[in-house]
């Protein structure tokens, strides 16, 4: 991520910063890894630290299915039934020590409270609906095909156009990032890079609510949700400036990367996290090799479970896909094309398929909510 600033803000930091009635602004050091990595400074009209009752914690912690069966799997996502609210419509359905995988469908919008995942890095992938993202450091609009990336300790609320919304919602519990082979050693994407900074959307229309009452909080850590009830509007910052911030970014604006024989899956790279990666899948141009084989090979992933999301358009190697599907292929076992798919895709010309996959580098477990959503039989899919 780059620098970036809203608001109002001091020439020289950790200054005095006044208000017009000549009291000070509250500053804010917001950073990452202690202080040695990306940080941001924030002005608070009002102490940030004013806690008026903390209620009691519960777990959110996702229960695992330990079946000890190593084969291929298939969620069927738009099955997980719609709910009210956002933090309640949340479904963990494949998890590790790294990251954990959520399926979301919320009616609502977060009117009454506010989200603060001290946890994890959210990637927020939107399938279905609309609507703003609004944090501390200001909003984000989003739409179909945004990712949305919060990074952890970001006071937030979603706020939706309508009912119908659809989330894939990945937790990262290490730094999330772009590759760093598509950045230079100043951070600047580099021209091969299939985005560039200006397909970053950062928060514009900076709120400062300078109100006191009684504001709710839900705080997510190890695993446990803790209500607070906070002084002052959460949203009552006057300016920031700095390198961490939530931003936006549209799977339709990832320039795919192609050749003259079938490339592999880490071109496709968008986020990089702690032992695992997010790849984007878009529309594209087929090989142009002659004799080229546009489906993928079979691959023998020996270190790695791969996870495809499935959001719209055709896929040249799979049948039968419906969209919200999950596929997991897990390391051990070679994974590949359905049978007659790669005959079929030669001489095609382009694919239009659109799909986010997550490689994760340690075991995905199934988790409950996982359970009823699979379809028993896809490992049999590759028997013709």
């Amino acid at each position: 991520m780059h620098y970036h600033s809203l608001g109002q803000i001091p020439e020289t930091r950790h200054t005095q910063f006044r208000k017009p009635d000549g009291t000070l602004y509250h500053e804010e050091l917001f950073s990452t890894e202690g202080f040695s990595n990306m940080y941001s400074l924030l002005y608070h009209c009002n102490a940030p630290t004013q806690i008026m009752q903390v209620g009691d914690p519960y777990s959110v912690a996702p229960r695992t299915i330990h079946d000890k069966q190593l084969k291929h799997r298939c969620l069927k996502g738009f099955q997980v039934q719609p709910e009210d609210y956002y933090l309640q419509s949340r479904k963990p359905v494949l998890v590790n020590n790294d990251c954990k995988v959520i399926l979301a469908a919320p009616r609502k919008s977060m009117t009454e409270y506010y989200y603060k995942n001290a946890d994890a890095d959210e990637v927020v992938f939107v399938h279905e609906g609309s609507g703003v993202l609004r944090s501390m450091y200001g909003n984000i609009r989003f739409s179909y095909g945004d990712y949305l990336v919060i990074p952890r300790g970001t006071v937030h609320q979603f706020q939706f156009d309508t009912t119908d919304n659809r989330l894939l919602i990945v937790e990262s519990y290490g730094p999330l990032t772009t590759p760093k082979r598509y950045r230079n050693d100043f951070g600047q994407l580099l021209e091969h890079s299939p985005f560039c900074e200006r397909d970053i959307r950062k928060p514009v229309d900076l709120e400062t609510h300078d109100e006191k009452g009684d504001f709710l909080f839900y705080i997510k850590k190890q695993d446990n949700m803790y209500p607070y009830h906070y002084l002052n509007h959460p949203f009552d910052v006057v300016g920031w400036d700095g390198y961490v911030f939530p931003y936006a970014f549209s799977i339709h604006h990832f320039e795919p990367i192609t050749g003259r024989v079938h490339m592999p899956p880490p071109i496709h790279q968008t986020f990089d996290g702690a032992n695992f990666v997010i790849c984007s899948f878009v529309p594209r141009m087929y090989d142009y090799h002659p004799q080229s084989i546009p489906a993928p090979y079979n691959h023998s992933n020996i270190d790695s479970d791969e996870l495809l999301y499935y959001v719209d358009g055709d896929f040249m190697s799979r049948k039968h896909v419906e969209r919200g599907m999950i596929t997991l292929h897990p390391g051990g076992i070679p994974h590949g094309p359905h049978p007659g798919t790669v005959e079929k895709s030669i001489g095609a010309k382009e694919t239009k398929e659109l799909a986010v996959m997550v490689d994760t580098f340690r075991p995905l477990l199934l988790t409950e909510f996982a359970v009823p959503l699979e379809d028993p039989e896809y490992y049999r899919s590759w028997i013709e």
